[in-house]
């Protein structure tokens, strides 16, 4: 009986070990015609207006530099190459994309996926359990529960 194989895989990758353990699980287990490899970016600027405002400190006055590249969308676009590198050893037809994300991560990936109309997303996870994940939701939790597409959680290696 032949298996038939999904159109597109869109796979999450933040460069961690957990989502170079997703990217494994998949080009081991999944058939694709194609894999979108996705890496989610927030400018330098939300980060720090986001950090500070949770401290109650007052945001600093920082912009990218006229001209100038912001460090994020250049560190996303480094991890996306790696994570591109390691889909084709993995044996995946696999394209990289960063995405800079105006909410939150998994609302970007859950966006991504429904705009490329994915087959099954891809991600890893933190493997957080008890009162910490109760607290503390992962994106690849948010992804499940926001998403209309299977989702594939690759826990983390022991």
């Amino acid at each position: 009986m032949a298996t038939e194989s999904a159109d597109l895989i869109l796979i999450a990758y933040d460069g961690t070990d957990n989502a170079r353990r997703a990217i494994d699980y998949a080009g081991r287990f999944l058939a694709a015609d194609r894999a979108v490899l996705v890496t989610v970016w927030e400018p330098m600027v939300r980060q720090a207006a986001r950090l500070t405002g949770m401290s109650g400190m007052m945001q600093p006055d920082w912009t990218v530099e006229e001209g100038g590249e912001d460090s994020a969308h250049v560190e996303a676009r480094t991890v996306a190459e790696e994570g591109l590198a390691l889909a084709e050893q993995a044996g995946l037809r696999a394209e990289a994309r960063c995405a800079e994300s105006g909410t939150a991560v998994w609302a970007t990936i859950v966006e991504i996926a429904d705009e490329l109309d994915a087959d099954v997303i891809v991600t890893g996870t933190r493997g957080t359990t008890g009162l910490r994940s109760l607290i503390q939701s992962s994106t690849a939790d948010q992804v499940l529960r926001h998403s209309r597409r299977p989702v594939l959680i690759v826990p983390p290696g022991r």
